[in-house]
This record gives C-alpha cells, structure tokens and sequence, in this order.
C-alpha cells in the first residue's frame, strides 16, 4: 500500500476552487491529461454518490478510463471549514481500487489551503513492479494540474466572480 499526501496554498476562495472542481467540462482547460470527464451517475443533491468517468491520455496515444466515486461531501459546508469530499477509484480487480480525500480549507480572504491524499496498491503483476514509477508520474501530474488549476482562476477572473471575497482592508 502507498499513500501520497500534498497540500499548497492558493489564492482563491475555496468557494470559488470548489465550483471549478465540480464543473467537469473544465478539467480539460487546467488539467492536460484529461481528455475528458463524464458523469455516469450524478448522486444526491450534494453530489454524494456521483459515479463520474475520467478519460486520460496514456503514453503512445493511448487513453486510459478511472471510474470515480465520490463521497463523504457535507451537503451545507460553513465559510470557515470548507469543502470536501472523498473519491474511490474502482478498479475491475478487487484490492486494486484507489482511495483519497480533497480537502479545501480556508485560511483567509481568497486564500485556500488546498490538500490532496492518495493510497493505491497494485496486486497485478507485472503493474506492481512498476508501482512506484506509475504513480511517481501520475502523482506529478495531479499536482502540476492543481497548480494549473489556480493559474487558470487568476488568468479568469469572469469566471464565478460572485465567489470572489471581500478583501479586508480593516488592517
């Protein structure tokens, strides 16, 4: 079993972060080894539940599909604790599903702290020799796209300026 774990700062308002995240037709805009995402099952209001289908470039041109399920969202999260959820990655072969948790938690005005965590195991061979390079590629490429992803904010700021916060400027 591995487990990667990273969080970064990023200055934007988890409100805003979170509408990004949860509008599919944008991934492709922020992160480029999506090809696409489609919502096989929306879930509850909240979104627990949803079943989405991520499409990702492959080497050699090829594409490789991750079924998604996410959960644990709280369904009226506060302006001080921030947004969440939970993901299953579910794999064809039983002991092979991935697990994490996406953590967005304010830390000031249209400052976030974004924090991502990740165990997979590989049982098949030859995959599982291979497991640490796999992942050690694929964990790069989740963390460049969530850098990508703020970038993408602050070069559009028309995108859900109504999330934007106040700055304070009591100070």
């Amino acid at each position: 079993m591995r487990e990667h774990r990273y969080s970064v700062e990023m200055p934007h308002s988890a409100e805003r972060l979170w509408a990004l995240f949860q509008d599919y037709d944008r991934w492709t805009d922020y992160a480029p080894m999506v090809l696409r995402v489609d919502v096989v099952w929306p879930g509850d209001d909240a979104g627990n539940g949803l079943l989405r289908r991520v499409i990702y470039k492959m080497p050699l041109g090829r594409q490789g599909s991750a079924l998604e399920l996410v959960s644990g969202i709280d369904p009226d999260p506060s302006a001080d604790k921030g947004h969440g959820y939970e993901f299953t990655m579910l794999s064809r072969k039983p002991g092979d599903d991935q697990t994490g948790r996406v953590t967005l938690e304010p830390i000031g005005p249209n400052r976030t702290r974004f924090s991502f965590e990740e165990r997979y195991n590989l049982t098949s061979i030859p995959w599982k020799w291979f497991e640490g390079p796999i992942y050690g590629f694929i964990n790069r490429q989740n963390e460049a796209s969530m850098r990508r992803a703020s970038e993408w904010l602050t070069q559009h700021p028309e995108y859900r300026p109504d999330l934007v916060e106040p700055e304070d400027t009591s100070g």
